[in-house]
């Protein structure tokens, strides 16, 4: 038998995952003209370079790998695939202007099919 569903380490993982799908989900809103909102301040923390680590870890802790492309000037390539695998097996990809955008929008992905 599988351990149990109250297991501490379970309900941890459980927990990070639904901050990171509700993390994702705040910058896939469009942010209100001119306002400081939580959401704009979400964007701001996650439209970075640090906001790819913060995305990439916390899809590591989900069973994901990430591998992140720039194609020269025409943008970035995200895919993450489930991790220890061939990177054949795709979960979440996606093409963006910008990493940042890629690697949200492929994570979005990954955990929103899972």
């Amino acid at each position: 038998m599988g351990r149990p569903v109250d297991d501490r380490a379970t309900l941890d993982l459980v927990r990070r995952r639904r901050l990171l799908v509700a993390a994702l989900a705040a910058i896939r809103l469009a942010p209100a003209a001119g306002a400081a909102s939580p959401l704009a301040h979400c964007q701001q923390w996650l439209d970075r370079w640090a906001g790819v680590g913060l995305v990439a870890a916390g899809m590591a802790r989900q069973g994901f790998d990430l591998e992140l492309t720039r194609f020269g000037d025409e943008g970035w390539r995200a895919t993450f695939s489930p991790a220890g695998r061939a990177h054949s097996v795709i979960s979440g990809s996606a093409w963006e202007v910008t990493p940042w955008c890629a690697v949200q929008r492929a994570a979005w992905e990954a955990l929103h099919y899972r």
